[in-house]
């Protein structure tokens, strides 16, 4: 599904070159559970930005699903990852000013998905995660876990084949955190491939494949 082939990323310093990411070869198949672990600054969460096409690397080749990532400009690029993938993020990234209905709701608009159509897909949403009751709330009215939730619930809308998570439990309490990740595996069981970024050996370990980084190289990777 994903092919990274010698990626680099870097930032020049004074007419230096830092790398942030070095000659990183990998390759993550469909339906798998990937964990990326690894210090602070070791090039976890640049890593997932670039396997969700929101940034780009300096370097090297990626595919996703046989399709030359690296050779697509910014709108197509735009278009293959609102196809396909979903992101949840650490601090959520709802819109304030809207409500959880329609935080759920925005990435089929993006999509110009009928209204008929986002009605029906927006109620299935919010009857799996639970969160009924809560449609017409804004997201500052929410706990830290319902928020997440809504976050979960909006990257899974438009039916994404994968699934990138960013420290998705670590602004929540632990109980909280292990529903979020039994949720994750639920879904994984579903066929959502899913990568996410965490410092917790025991999120990892949800996971079917551990890589670990360190100073923006792979160290190792494991099962």
């Amino acid at each position: 599904m994903i092919e990274l082939k010698r990626l680099s990323k870097w930032v020049n310093v004074g007419g230096n070159r830092t790398f942030i990411l070095k000659d990183i070869n990998l390759k993550i198949g469909q339906g798998e559970f990937v964990s990326i672990m690894g210090p602070s600054g070791s090039g976890k969460s640049s890593l997932l930005n670039i396997i969700g096409m929101l940034d780009d690397a300096n370097e090297g080749e990626y595919f996703f699903n046989g399709t030359p990532v690296h050779t697509l400009k910014e709108k197509q690029r735009s278009q293959l990852y609102k196809q396909h993938i979903g992101f949840v993020f650490q601090a959520y990234h709802l819109i304030d000013e809207l409500t959880v209905y329609e935080n759920i709701e925005t990435p089929l608009i993006y999509q110009n998905v009928k209204t008929a159509e986002r009605k029906a897909m927006v109620a299935d949403m919010l009857d799996r995660f639970q969160i009924v009751g809560k449609k017409d709330l804004f997201p500052a009215q929410l706990s830290g876990g319902q928020q997440q939730l809504v976050g979960i619930a909006r990257a899974l809308i438009a039916k994404p084949q994968m699934l990138l998570a960013d420290e998705p439990t670590g602004n929540l309490n632990s109980k909280q955190g292990e529903e979020i990740m039994e949720l994750f595996k639920q879904l994984n069981g579903e066929g959502v491939t899913i990568i996410q970024v965490t410092h917790s050996e025991k999120n990892a370990s949800y996971g079917s494949h551990i890589i670990n980084l360190l100073d923006g190289r792979i160290e190792s990777t494991g099962s």
